[in-house]
């Protein structure tokens, strides 16, 4: 069987001569253009904040990173790093006159140090591993980060007879462990991550962790530097139960480990106060459900009292920071597609600091974003909206200003899809629901033009008014985009995600098919031209769909779950999705996982449907891929399938993927254009 290869179609089938071109909006090889910022690190006083700096490199296909400064008074920009590389995780000293980081440019991923007054760098680690979760010690003279350590295993049968000099086949592979495979990484070597300390100087690392268990950051110190304060999962059994884990705390004289958080569920993110008298944390009682709220915990050091400061606030705390008077913490948080910060005394009412914290994803629509604080309060943050990827901005005062313009030379000069927010109210139950819809450039709404339904993953995430590659890309070739947050997204609180708990795909079929009706409503739809798409979850829910009606004219289902069964026991964190996802085991809950499986509707079919994956996905497996393939030729569906080279489940991590996406999209719909 003949499968189609990306460079195939970006050759023979050029995106940029498409129907209704227009050299002034955004084309396929402007993804090569866009820049954007993220990993924030602001001075004490504010004057000065750090970031990387994020472009794409055409030659190597790949994203490559360097550390910038901005001064956030005169907007002038400064490079600490340069070369066709990735820099990253900037972290400045505790006496701010060094800038610590990470870098590959000698080839593989070390720490390095620069000196801000003098510009000296210098490379202080010779790691055999990459580091992470890089950090300062409170006196500076040491640097704290993670990495991974091997551990030898020998293979458990050695087989005689090989005579000297002979070529016998490689030796086979033994597999005993739980987690054997990860998307994006292969297959995983045996060993764990530890907690680690160099010299700021250079030197020889010293491992502080031990045991068989994986150690990472965020890593808090004590005000005085003897211990530190970090989360693991150190039970017997962490490999079945992969959420509980506890914070500890590690005194580093002795190495000690000892637990200070001991419920069912996640405790994450540890931050001591400035005074040393505060624990703060992340964390939930696990419930088993498919989301809980994360809240923000804190506890006395001293009195031992442990009290959630987010009971009542109904989003989920995701990066926190201590304000430098150890009165409360800031924390961001998703509201309605967007991500905000606040400000959370010990005690007292909550203050929503901005709800203007950017994406720094380009590609698809997905909120997130960083900050950090100055010591007065000001804050730095990402960003972004849906003509812009991320740049650099303040919040002094209340006032936001944009300190950067990183695509002003690619984008400034391009006709952009108009985005606007939509609110609907679901066929199925009145609820709510929040979506966004983009134009083409040059809209007429007396005209009538084809729509794309745009479906996000997770499924429990969300989209968002954020820079989007693809949604543009699509809204310049005449496409009306509609994406949407159905039902068990997140950022609507824990009623809204919980509603497809064991129930999903379910009704967020019918809140998407309100979107489609509404915008057909509206007069500028041509019918006969509606086509849907989506990767991952959005990928399950397009598969859904086409098998729940046959209004669209064309799909296209992205690295989807076709069936429940094989998807728990062939993905990677199989696990959690066996226990959190289903009521239990397969075997005893066979009827539960086929009925919310897209499979047993392949009978259903008649919508052209073309699949797109990755052959390195191991989070949904290219076998998913190949069952609904199998299954739509059988049923005599009109179907093609689409395989990227060595790409994980994040397909678009590479540009060109980026691109060779778009592009076999876009094609399969005009393909079947009527």
């Amino acid at each position: 069987m003949k499968l189609i290869a990306p460079a195939a179609l970006l050759t023979s089938l050029c995106f940029s001569v498409l129907a209704n071109d227009n050299l002034q909006t955004f084309q396929l090889e402007n993804v090569f253009d866009l820049e954007y910022a993220n990993q924030i690190e602001m001075t004490n006083d504010g004057k000065t904040v750090y970031f990387v700096r994020n472009r794409m490199d055409i030659k190597s296909d790949s994203k490559v990173s360097n550390i910038w400064s901005v001064d956030s008074s005169s907007k002038q920009l400064q490079p600490l790093t340069s070369g066709v590389h990735m820099d990253y995780s900037p972290v400045l000293s505790p006496d701010q006159s060094r800038l610590a980081f990470i870098s590959t440019r000698d080839g593989s991923s070390q720490i390095y140090v620069k000196w801000l007054k003098t510009g000296a760098v210098a490379k202080i680690s010779n790691l055999t591993q990459s580091p992470s979760s890089l950090q300062w010690s409170p006196n500076g003279r040491q640097l704290l980060f993670s990495q991974f350590v091997p551990s030898k295993v020998s293979s458990p049968i050695n087989l005689p007879g090989k005579p000297e000099g002979a070529s016998w086949a490689e030796p086979a592979k033994f597999i005993d462990d739980v987690y054997y495979r990860a998307d994006g990484g292969g297959y995983t070597k045996p060993g764990f991550r530890h907690l680690f300390t160099i010299e700021a100087n250079g030197g020889n690392a010293r491992q502080l962790t031990s045991g068989d268990f994986d150690h990472d950051g965020p890593v808090s110190f004590s005000e005085d530097g003897n211990s530190l304060y970090f989360s693991a999962n150190r039970h017997a059994d962490f490999k079945l139960k992969p959420t509980n884990s506890e914070i500890y705390q590690l005194t580093l004289n002795d190495l000690q480990i000892t637990a200070l958080t001991d419920r069912e569920g996640p405790d994450q993110q540890p931050q001591i106060s400035p005074d040393g008298r505060y624990l703060a944390y992340t964390g939930y009682d696990d419930k088993r459900t498919n989301y809980e709220n994360t809240q923000l915990y804190i506890r006395d050091l001293k009195s031992g009292d442990t009290t959630s400061l987010t009971a009542d606030f109904d989003r989920s705390v995701e990066q926190i920071k201590w304000a430098d008077n150890s009165r409360g913490l800031y924390f961001s948080y998703a509201s309605e597609g967007q991500t905000a910060l606040a400000y959370q005394p010990r005690s007292g009412k909550r203050k929503v600091i901005t709800q203007k914290i950017g994406s720094v994803s380009f590609g698809r629509p997905y909120s997130g974003g960083d900050f950090d604080i100055s010591d007065d309060g000001d804050v730095a943050i990402t960003l972004a909206d849906t003509q812009r990827p991320a740049d650099i901005a303040i919040v002094k005062n209340g006032k936001t200003q944009r300190l950067t313009k990183l695509n002003d030379d690619a984008l400034g000069n391009k006709q952009l899809a108009k985005v606007e927010e939509i609110w609907l109210k679901s066929s199925y139950d009145d609820l709510p629901i929040q979506g966004w819809v983009a134009y083409p450039p040059g809209f007429d709404s007396s005209k009538k033009y084809p729509l794309i339904l745009e479906i996000h993953g997770g499924p429990v995430a969300n989209y968002g008014p954020h820079f989007s590659a693809e949604i543009q890309l699509f809204a310049a070739k005449g496409n009306v985009v509609l994406y949407m947050n159905p039902r068990g997204s997140d950022s609507y609180g824990k009623e809204f995600a919980q509603t497809i708990h064991h129930n999903y795909p379910s009704n967020d079929f019918d809140d998407l098919m309100t979107g489609v009706d509404a915008l057909i409503g509206k007069g500028f739809i041509d019918q006969s031209k509606l086509f849907v798409t989506g990767g991952s979850g959005g990928g399950v829910l397009t598969a859904w769909i086409v098998g729940h009606t046959d209004r669209f004219a064309a799909a296209v289902v992205a690295k989807p779950v076709i069936n429940w069964i094989s998807f728990v026991l062939t993905a990677d964190f199989y696990p959690f999705f066996a226990d959190y996802w289903f009521p239990g085991k397969p075997w005893d809950h066979i009827e539960h996982y086929m009925k919310r499986s897209p499979i047993s509707y392949v009978g259903n079919v008649k919508t052209p449907t073309m699949l797109l994956t990755g052959e390195a996905d191991y989070r949904t497996p290219i076998s998913e891929t190949e069952q609904f393939y199998q299954a739509l030729k059988l049923q005599g569906v009109d179907t093609a399938m689409v395989r990227i080279p060595d790409a994980s489940h994040g397909i678009t991590k590479r540009p060109s993927n980026l691109m060779a996406k778009v592009a076999y999209i876009q094609w399969w719909f005009d393909k079947h254009s009527k």
